[in-house]
């Protein structure tokens, strides 16, 4: 499966009122792996940015004055993006941008050109109801280093947008308790073992203690306590 990871950057909050976007950003994932197949483009607004957002990304006018307008790169970016899946973080703020740039260009909306669309926003409030669910809170909760972010930067947030979301959807095969798989053609089947004849060793002392210890590690992850420890209890 094809995704594209994007995140864009503009002049302000609002295109209906004339913002523009200023530079746009995507990473390619197949099956759920970093091809490198990235796509960057910075654009010239034809206007400046707001104060507010000029001190969020730094792309000044005068930076911005020589690169392509939006119409000189809507091809390569619709060619780009056909049929993919796209990642967003807060998506119907870019959305709105790229929606109303295709707009101004006669073109099909930006959203028709993708097979569906991902909100990693959505995603992190359903899995961490009541926290803060920024994508540097979710760098600090997924362990993914984000200490070059001095300047918000399209292909950048992409990238780290990209690893927040493998993360954040990996499954939990190592710690699942049965492993759903079907049987190979042609194999012998196991027998069902009676329980009865079931062997358990305890664990070591040792063991124990290195259990005790990764429980630990999980607790920090979570910054609480997984939920292991409810078993352990009971």
């Amino acid at each position: 499966m094809r995704q594209i990871v994007l995140d864009t950057e503009t002049t302000g909050l609002n295109p209906r009122t004339g913002d523009r976007v200023i530079e746009v950003g995507c990473v390619e994932l197949h099956n759920r792996m970093l091809t490198g197949n990235n796509f960057h483009r910075y654009i010239n607004p034809e206007r400046d940015s707001e104060e507010g957002a000029l001190a969020v990304h730094g792309l000044t006018t005068e930076f911005l004055r020589d690169k392509p307008k939006f119409a000189e790169i809507a091809e390569e970016l619709r060619e780009y993006i056909r049929g993919a899946e796209v990642i967003i973080h807060n998506a119907p703020f870019d959305l709105g941008f790229l929606n109303q740039e295709f707009k101004l260009l006669g073109l099909p909306s930006f959203t028709e050109h993708t097979s569906s669309v991902i909100d990693t926003l959505v995603q992190a409030k359903e899995l961490h109801p009541g926290k803060r669910n920024s994508l540097d809170a979710l760098c600090d909760r997924y362990g993914v280093s984000n200490a070059h972010r001095k300047l918000h930067g399209a292909l950048l947030d992409a990238e780290l947008l990209a690893d927040v979301y493998l993360s954040m959807t990996r499954g939990q095969n190592s710690l699942s308790m049965y492993m759903e798989e079907e049987p190979a053609t042609g194999c012998a089947q196991l027998e069902a073992v009676p329980l009865a004849q079931i062997i358990v060793l305890p664990a070591t002392d040792s063991e124990a203690a290195e259990h005790e210890a990764l429980l630990a590690g999980l607790d920090k992850a979570v910054k609480g306590q997984c939920i292991w420890h409810g078993y352990t209890a009971a």
